[in-house]
């Protein structure tokens, strides 16, 4: 199922963030929204995830219920006296997964992104490069219907960046809308759309 803007409209007081957005992203793909700061791109990602109510408008979500829609954000937030694999683990106790099942996914997961050899290290003894891919095997390990990143390689070198985004791409799920808030170029170039937002509209990018 495709994630839904219809006539979406947004405003803080009188001033108007976004104005009559019509948008459909299909499941399996990863889209990226650029523009400038103060263009509505978190706005837009928060009304996409159900944070925020659009002042105008309908969405249309594929989630299946709490908890189904994950954020991976540019400050990584992980609890830092826990090991790589509770971080993950904690995603899935929600969804009433046990511990053992939870840890087993959790554990395959951080194989995924290239950290099984990290999955008993404690977070704070992570890289930042290392944290960031422990949030987006986090963010991905319950196949939630909706992934939302703003920024999430804001704060990385060039070659974390790199690693970041192979993580991304390689957690990817047929049935994920995946939306990524950048400004960042080679972020762009793995999505598989790009759409633009400014002056309150989106159009596609390229």
């Amino acid at each position: 199922m495709s994630l839904d803007l219809m006539a979406v409209s947004h405003s803080y007081g009188r001033r108007e963030v976004l104005r009559e957005i019509n948008l459909s992203i299909p499941p399996g793909t990863i889209t990226a929204l650029k523009g400038p700061s103060g263009s509505g791109k978190t706005t837009l990602l928060a009304i996409m995830g159900g944070l925020l109510e659009p002042t105008k408008g309908m969405v249309s979500r594929p989630d299946r219920g709490p908890g189904d829609s994950q954020w991976i954000h540019q400050t990584v937030n992980l609890l830092g006296r826990r090991s790589a694999c509770d971080n993950v683990a904690v995603a899935l106790f929600s969804q009433g997964y046990s511990r053992r099942e939870a840890t087993s996914l959790a554990t395959a997961a951080l194989r995924t992104v290239g950290l099984g050899d990290r999955a008993k290290r404690r977070a704070n003894t992570l890289s930042g490069g290392e944290a960031q891919r422990v949030s987006i095997a986090r963010a991905l390990v319950g196949s939630p219907s909706i992934v939302l990143a703003d920024e999430p390689t804001g704060q990385l070198d060039r070659a974390t960046t790199a690693v970041v985004l192979d993580a991304l791409v390689a957690l990817r799920k047929p049935g994920s809308v995946i939306v990524v808030a950048t400004h960042d170029p080679d972020v762009a170039a793995i999505c598989d759309r790009v759409l633009l937002v400014a002056n309150g509209t989106v159009t596609e990018g390229q």
